[in-house]
């Protein structure tokens, strides 16, 4: 509901101003029409309706007031009508799936945290195709750009270490990503790799896959994942159970900074689970979908039934001081 000039709605302060001169004048004229020694014997007289209704004058008065008042500042029923086009990204999340990956420096542990935050990522970008790759020594896409978003997360839970030989063939990471979005015919197309390690595995080389990328116009965005140092691996030992050691953290920056420069990406370390949410909000915030919306609005006016209502108390509240209770007090 909205008003087409709520400036009249000021006039509803007097109302209050107006009950309070009308009963003071009522009661500041109530003289006695005949004088009685004593009042006592009509005290138990059955009273007259007429004296209840002279109440109701000032009250219908005020009703149609306050309708007629409405009326005046025209309500408005506002029926809103979007067309919404949208031109969406085509996003390849690339995460590695190598043994270092059950450190435990971003808790539970590096590959469940980059899961949890990948798909919280998903969530928000509704109008995007958003496909899955992972790798280790050998590199494959769990599930190509696609619109079905909850097929995207359920495939997310599926990934797990040991899908593929351990290692870290990023550059195979990168290439696998690329051939999911080379023939695609979005606006823009951006794959995020992730990785804690070095490359040590593979037939393409991270430059070489970096260059490919910028020949076709994709931004390769990288994300090294690790604290800083040394950070706690689990180890199971057959006879004295699960223990910890700690291994060194060895990331290869100057590759990766260099990989996103060459396509036009960025590059982040995320040393724990609050800097890794942040880098996503960061990609979050670079790459916005394009959408348009064209807004109709509707006004359908409302005032006619404050005013059918006004004039129907005004009409009630004339008869009632005129015939019904005949109040000379209340006469406007």
């Amino acid at each position: 509901m909205t008003w087409a000039n709520p400036e009249f709605l000021w006039f509803l302060l007097l109302l209050p101003l107006f009950l309070v001169y009308r009963f003071w004048i009522y009661f500041s004229k109530k003289n006695a029409a005949i004088t009685f020694s004593s009042a006592v014997s009509l005290a138990n007289l059955p009273g007259n309706y007429r004296a209840y209704l002279v109440w109701g004058t000032p009250v219908l008065y005020s009703l149609a007031f306050t309708f007629l008042t409405l009326a005046l500042a025209r309500p408005q029923l506002q029926n809103t009508t979007v067309e919404r086009s949208s031109e969406g990204i085509d996003i390849m999340i690339s995460i590695d799936i190598s043994s270092s990956m059950l450190a435990e420096d971003l808790q539970p542990n590096r590959l469940i945290a980059a899961k949890d935050v990948a798909s919280d990522f998903i969530s928000q970008r509704t109008t995007d195709r958003i496909g899955i790759n992972v790798f280790a020594r050998e590199s494959f896409t769990v599930v190509p750009p696609t619109l079905d978003h909850n097929l995207v997360q359920n495939m997310l839970e599926t990934v797990d270490l040991g899908m593929v030989r351990d290692g870290t063939a990023i550059g195979m990471g990168i290439a696998s990503s690329i051939n999911r979005l080379r023939n695609s015919d979005a606006e823009s197309r951006i794959i995020i790799m992730l990785t804690d390690g070095m490359n040590n595995a593979g037939e393409i080389d991270p430059i070489t896959a970096g260059e490919m990328a910028a020949a076709l116009g994709i931004r390769v965005y990288t994300m090294g994942i690790g604290t800083r140092g040394t950070a706690p691996y689990p180890v199971d030992d057959p006879i004295f159970g699960r223990r910890y050691q700690n291994v060194q953290v060895n990331i290869d920056e100057d590759m990766l900074i260099q990989v996103a420069e060459l396509t036009g990406g960025q590059y982040w370390r995320a040393t724990d689970l609050d800097e890794l949410i942040e880098v996503y909000r960061e990609i979050d915030r670079l790459e916005q979908s394009e959408v348009d919306e064209i807004i109709y609005v509707d006004y359908q006016d409302r005032y006619p039934n404050y005013l059918f209502a006004g004039l129907v108390f005004l009409l009630l509240a004339f008869l009632n001081e005129r015939i019904f209770a005949r109040s000379p007090v209340f006469h406007l």
